[in-house]
Protein backbone atom coordinates (compact mmCIF):
# COMPACT_ATOMS: atom_id res chain seq x y z
CA UNK A 1 0.00 0.00 0.00
CA UNK A 2 2.53 2.52 -1.29
CA UNK A 3 2.52 5.18 -4.02
CA UNK A 4 -0.80 6.71 -4.98
CA UNK A 5 -1.27 7.88 -8.57
CA UNK A 6 0.84 11.04 -8.25
CA UNK A 7 3.78 9.27 -6.61
CA UNK A 8 3.43 6.28 -8.92
CA UNK A 9 3.76 8.44 -12.02
CA UNK A 10 6.94 10.03 -10.61
CA UNK A 11 8.39 6.61 -9.74
CA UNK A 12 7.75 5.29 -13.25
CA UNK A 13 9.38 8.38 -14.78
CA UNK A 14 12.44 7.98 -12.59
CA UNK A 15 12.70 4.26 -13.25
CA UNK A 16 12.31 4.41 -17.02
CA UNK A 17 14.95 7.13 -17.19
CA UNK A 18 17.40 4.59 -15.75
CA UNK A 19 16.13 1.35 -17.29
CA UNK A 20 16.50 0.78 -21.00
CA UNK A 21 14.71 -2.06 -22.81
CA UNK A 22 16.40 -5.37 -22.13
CA UNK A 23 14.95 -8.39 -23.89
CA UNK A 24 16.62 -11.07 -21.76
CA UNK A 25 14.46 -10.44 -18.68
CA UNK A 26 10.93 -9.52 -17.67
CA UNK A 27 10.19 -6.51 -15.44
CA UNK A 28 6.72 -6.21 -13.90
CA UNK A 29 5.23 -3.49 -11.68
CA UNK A 30 2.45 -4.38 -9.23
CA UNK A 31 1.01 -1.02 -8.10
CA UNK A 32 -1.94 -0.63 -5.74
CA UNK A 33 -5.28 -0.90 -7.56
CA UNK A 34 -5.92 2.86 -7.36
CA UNK A 35 -2.63 3.52 -9.17
CA UNK A 36 -2.97 0.78 -11.78
CA UNK A 37 -4.28 2.86 -14.68
CA UNK A 38 -1.76 5.62 -13.93
CA UNK A 39 1.10 3.14 -14.16
CA UNK A 40 -0.31 1.54 -17.31
CA UNK A 41 -0.59 4.97 -18.90
CA UNK A 42 2.90 6.01 -17.79
CA UNK A 43 4.33 2.85 -19.37
CA UNK A 44 2.32 3.10 -22.61
CA UNK A 45 5.50 3.59 -24.66
CA UNK A 46 7.45 0.86 -22.83
CA UNK A 47 6.16 -2.46 -24.11
CA UNK A 48 9.13 -4.14 -22.44
CA UNK A 49 7.67 -3.49 -18.96
CA UNK A 50 4.51 -5.27 -17.81
CA UNK A 51 1.97 -4.34 -15.15
CA UNK A 52 0.01 -6.52 -12.76
CA UNK A 53 -2.39 -6.19 -9.85
CA UNK A 54 -1.71 -7.22 -6.29
CA UNK A 55 -4.99 -9.08 -5.79
CA UNK A 56 -8.34 -10.02 -7.33
CA UNK A 57 -11.55 -11.44 -5.96
CA UNK A 58 -12.88 -14.90 -6.82
CA UNK A 59 -15.98 -13.71 -8.71
CA UNK A 60 -16.27 -11.77 -11.96
CA UNK A 61 -18.70 -9.19 -10.56
CA UNK A 62 -21.28 -8.66 -7.85
CA UNK A 63 -21.90 -7.18 -4.42
CA UNK A 64 -18.37 -7.46 -3.06
CA UNK A 65 -17.70 -3.91 -1.89
CA UNK A 66 -14.02 -3.03 -1.81
CA UNK A 67 -12.89 -5.86 -4.06
CA UNK A 68 -11.61 -5.82 -7.65
CA UNK A 69 -12.36 -8.51 -10.21
CA UNK A 70 -10.11 -10.16 -12.78
CA UNK A 71 -12.09 -8.70 -15.71
CA UNK A 72 -11.79 -5.21 -14.19
CA UNK A 73 -8.03 -5.65 -13.77
CA UNK A 74 -7.67 -6.89 -17.33
CA UNK A 75 -9.73 -3.99 -18.66
CA UNK A 76 -7.56 -1.53 -16.70
CA UNK A 77 -4.43 -2.84 -18.39
CA UNK A 78 -3.08 -5.52 -16.07
CA UNK A 79 -1.41 -8.58 -17.57
CA UNK A 80 -0.44 -10.33 -14.32
CA UNK A 81 -1.91 -10.86 -10.86
CA UNK A 82 -0.37 -11.90 -7.56
CA UNK A 83 -2.34 -14.69 -5.90
CA UNK A 84 -1.88 -15.83 -2.31
CA UNK A 85 0.68 -13.22 -1.32
CA UNK A 86 1.73 -13.80 2.28
CA UNK A 87 -0.01 -10.65 3.48
CA UNK A 88 -3.25 -11.74 1.78
CA UNK A 89 -2.96 -15.10 3.50
CA UNK A 90 -1.85 -14.03 6.96
CA UNK A 91 -3.39 -10.58 7.42
CA UNK A 92 -6.59 -10.96 5.40
CA UNK A 93 -7.16 -14.67 5.94
CA UNK A 94 -7.04 -15.82 2.32
CA UNK A 95 -7.40 -19.59 2.21
CA UNK A 96 -5.76 -22.18 -0.01
CA UNK A 97 -9.18 -22.78 -1.59
CA UNK A 98 -9.48 -19.09 -2.47
CA UNK A 99 -6.05 -19.11 -4.11
CA UNK A 100 -7.27 -21.93 -6.35
CA UNK A 101 -10.35 -19.96 -7.37
CA UNK A 102 -8.33 -16.79 -7.97
CA UNK A 103 -5.79 -18.60 -10.15
CA UNK A 104 -8.63 -20.17 -12.13
CA UNK A 105 -10.54 -16.93 -12.74
CA UNK A 106 -7.30 -15.14 -13.61
CA UNK A 107 -6.53 -17.69 -16.32
CA UNK A 108 -10.10 -17.59 -17.67
CA UNK A 109 -9.83 -13.80 -17.89
CA UNK A 110 -6.46 -13.78 -19.64
CA UNK A 111 -4.33 -12.71 -16.69
CA UNK A 112 -1.16 -14.61 -15.79
CA UNK A 113 -1.25 -15.63 -12.13
CA UNK A 114 1.86 -15.59 -10.00
CA UNK A 115 1.03 -17.98 -7.16
CA UNK A 116 2.82 -17.09 -3.93
CA UNK A 117 3.70 -19.82 -1.42
CA UNK A 118 5.76 -19.76 1.74
CA UNK A 119 6.11 -20.86 5.32
CA UNK A 120 5.82 -19.05 8.64
CA UNK A 121 8.73 -19.04 11.08
CA UNK A 122 7.02 -21.67 13.22
CA UNK A 123 6.73 -23.96 10.17
CA UNK A 124 10.43 -23.61 9.41
CA UNK A 125 11.44 -24.19 13.03
CA UNK A 126 9.25 -27.32 13.09
CA UNK A 127 10.90 -28.66 9.95
CA UNK A 128 7.69 -28.29 7.96
CA UNK A 129 8.86 -25.84 5.29
CA UNK A 130 8.45 -28.17 2.32
CA UNK A 131 5.21 -29.65 3.63
CA UNK A 132 3.71 -26.17 3.96
CA UNK A 133 5.00 -24.86 0.63
CA UNK A 134 3.99 -27.92 -1.37
CA UNK A 135 0.52 -27.97 0.22
CA UNK A 136 -0.04 -24.35 -0.82
CA UNK A 137 1.30 -25.10 -4.29
CA UNK A 138 -0.94 -28.11 -4.82
CA UNK A 139 -3.99 -26.25 -3.56
CA UNK A 140 -3.37 -23.20 -5.72
CA UNK A 141 -3.03 -25.28 -8.88
CA UNK A 142 -6.01 -27.51 -8.15
CA UNK A 143 -8.42 -25.94 -10.65
CA UNK A 144 -5.94 -25.37 -13.49
CA UNK A 145 -5.27 -27.38 -16.62
CA UNK A 146 -1.75 -28.48 -17.47
CA UNK A 147 -1.62 -25.81 -20.17
CA UNK A 148 -2.61 -23.11 -17.66
CA UNK A 149 0.02 -24.27 -15.16
CA UNK A 150 2.68 -24.20 -17.87
CA UNK A 151 1.89 -20.54 -18.55
CA UNK A 152 2.02 -19.18 -15.00
CA UNK A 153 4.72 -18.37 -12.45
CA UNK A 154 5.37 -19.31 -8.82
CA UNK A 155 6.88 -17.13 -6.10
CA UNK A 156 8.43 -18.56 -2.96
CA UNK A 157 8.09 -16.16 -0.04
CA UNK A 158 9.44 -17.34 3.31
CA UNK A 159 7.07 -15.30 5.47
CA UNK A 160 9.63 -14.90 8.24
CA UNK A 161 11.91 -13.07 5.79
CA UNK A 162 9.42 -10.51 4.47
CA UNK A 163 10.12 -6.98 5.63
CA UNK A 164 12.32 -8.26 8.46
CA UNK A 165 15.74 -7.67 6.93
CA UNK A 166 16.27 -11.43 7.13
CA UNK A 167 16.33 -13.51 4.01
CA UNK A 168 16.73 -17.14 3.11
CA UNK A 169 20.26 -17.99 2.10
CA UNK A 170 20.79 -18.91 -1.55
CA UNK A 171 21.05 -22.52 -0.34
CA UNK A 172 17.70 -22.28 1.49
CA UNK A 173 16.07 -20.77 -1.58
CA UNK A 174 17.57 -23.41 -3.88
CA UNK A 175 16.26 -26.25 -1.70
CA UNK A 176 12.68 -24.97 -1.74
CA UNK A 177 12.75 -23.89 -5.39
CA UNK A 178 14.06 -27.31 -6.40
CA UNK A 179 11.24 -28.99 -4.46
CA UNK A 180 8.71 -26.72 -6.20
CA UNK A 181 10.25 -27.53 -9.59
CA UNK A 182 10.05 -31.25 -8.85
CA UNK A 183 6.40 -30.97 -7.81
CA UNK A 184 5.59 -29.05 -10.98
CA UNK A 185 7.40 -31.66 -13.06
CA UNK A 186 5.37 -34.42 -11.48
CA UNK A 187 2.22 -32.51 -12.43
CA UNK A 188 2.96 -31.40 -16.01
CA UNK A 189 6.18 -33.10 -17.05
CA UNK A 190 9.01 -31.45 -18.96
CA UNK A 191 7.10 -28.20 -19.49
CA UNK A 192 7.68 -27.44 -15.81
CA UNK A 193 11.27 -26.51 -16.58
CA UNK A 194 10.05 -23.30 -18.26
CA UNK A 195 7.88 -22.11 -15.35
CA UNK A 196 9.57 -19.14 -13.63
CA UNK A 197 10.03 -19.65 -9.89
CA UNK A 198 10.73 -16.35 -8.13
CA UNK A 199 12.17 -15.69 -4.69
CA UNK A 200 10.59 -13.03 -2.48
CA UNK A 201 11.62 -12.08 1.02
CA UNK A 202 13.89 -9.13 1.84
CA UNK A 203 15.48 -9.23 -1.59
CA UNK A 204 17.72 -6.18 -1.97
CA UNK A 205 20.33 -4.77 -4.31
CA UNK A 206 22.96 -6.23 -1.99
CA UNK A 207 21.76 -9.85 -2.16
CA UNK A 208 19.90 -10.01 -5.48
CA UNK A 209 22.78 -11.38 -7.54
CA UNK A 210 23.56 -14.12 -5.01
CA UNK A 211 19.92 -15.19 -4.85
CA UNK A 212 19.57 -15.20 -8.63
CA UNK A 213 22.63 -17.42 -8.91
CA UNK A 214 21.00 -20.13 -6.79
CA UNK A 215 19.67 -23.26 -8.49
CA UNK A 216 16.10 -22.94 -9.80
CA UNK A 217 15.82 -19.27 -8.76
CA UNK A 218 14.59 -17.64 -11.96
CA UNK A 219 13.76 -14.16 -10.67
CA UNK A 220 12.78 -12.05 -7.69
CA UNK A 221 9.53 -10.76 -6.22
CA UNK A 222 10.77 -7.54 -4.64
CA UNK A 223 8.87 -5.62 -1.98
CA UNK A 224 10.28 -2.67 -0.06
CA UNK A 225 13.44 -2.41 -2.13
CA UNK A 226 11.35 -1.74 -5.25
CA UNK A 227 9.86 1.48 -3.84
CA UNK A 228 13.03 3.42 -4.69
CA UNK A 229 13.33 3.56 -8.49
CA UNK A 230 17.13 3.77 -8.42
CA UNK A 231 17.44 0.72 -6.17
CA UNK A 232 14.82 -1.13 -8.21
CA UNK A 233 16.69 -0.40 -11.45
CA UNK A 234 19.91 -1.73 -9.92
CA UNK A 235 18.15 -4.95 -8.92
CA UNK A 236 16.74 -5.34 -12.42
CA UNK A 237 20.27 -5.18 -13.82
CA UNK A 238 21.39 -8.22 -11.80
Amino acid sequence: MNHGPTEARAVIAAFTAQWKPNDDRTVIFFPPALSLTTVVDALSSRRDIAVGVQNIWVEEKGAFTGENSAPMAKDAGAAYVLVGHSERRHIFGESDAQTARKCAIAVRTGLTPILCVGELLRDREAGMTLECVLRQLSAGLAELSEDAIAGMAIAYEPVWAIGTGKNATPEDAAEVHTAIRHALSEKIGERATAIPILYGGSATAANAALLLAAKNVDGLLVGGASLDPTVWASICRC
